[in-house]
């Protein structure tokens, strides 16, 4: 070892032999103890010592791969589930909506209507039945079926049927809303029990 060398081992040991405010009694002989055992040595540096145990751990985890899986599993909620009691139906608020439901049915049962009569027009049925109306003598006076049944007797017979319907689904659900708020003050409604899988 050169002089150099020892010089600044010595000054090393100088400027750890100098007592720090706030250490105890153990922190001292324990430097001591390490300068004992290795004079030679300098300290290790903070960034040296993380290295050391990250490089430990991750030879724990290789020779412990069960336990690794184990501790990054990640954690799955369990679902909730809450019990819920339907107590009352708003008269008003079904009559709303049970009154747009209902025109949305009639206007698919008048398009429904037009769009079967188009076919049944293009397959010549209305001709065919006439022909045979005609050939078995029931046809007095001339019977057509297609004047009968044309397109705008066909439309407004549906859309005035669309309109009772309209006006008798949307009174039949009012009534059971009224009626369905009187049973469930008697018996407390319909419980439903809702999970968020």
């Amino acid at each position: 070892m050169s002089q150099d060398d020892q010089k600044q081992v010595k000054a090393g040991n100088q400027g750890v032999r100098k007592p720090q405010k706030g250490k105890t009694k153990a922190d001292e002989s324990a430097q001591k103890s390490l300068r004992s055992s290795s004079p030679a040595t300098p300290p290790t540096s903070a960034a040296s010592r993380t290295t050391s145990r990250r490089s430990l751990r991750a030879t724990a985890s290789a020779a412990d791969p069960v336990k690794v899986s184990s501790d990054t599993r990640p954690h799955v909620p369990r679902a909730r589930r809450m019990q819920l009691s339907l107590t009352r139906l708003e008269p008003w608020s079904v009559a709303k909506v049970t009154f747009l439901l209902a025109i949305a049915g009639g206007i698919i049962q008048v398009v429904a209507a037009a769009l079967l009569w188009f076919l049944l027009n293009a397959m010549g049925l209305f001709d065919n039945l006439t022909q045979v109306i005609s050939k078995t003598g029931l046809d007095a006076g001339g019977f057509d079926l297609g004047q009968v049944l044309s397109l705008g007797t066909v439309l407004s017979s549906v859309t005035i049927f669309s309109i009772f319907e309209i006006v008798i689904v949307v009174v039949l659900v009012t009534i059971f809303a009224f009626l369905y708020n009187l049973v469930s003050s008697l018996v407390g409604g319909i419980h439903v029990t809702l999970g968020d899988d």
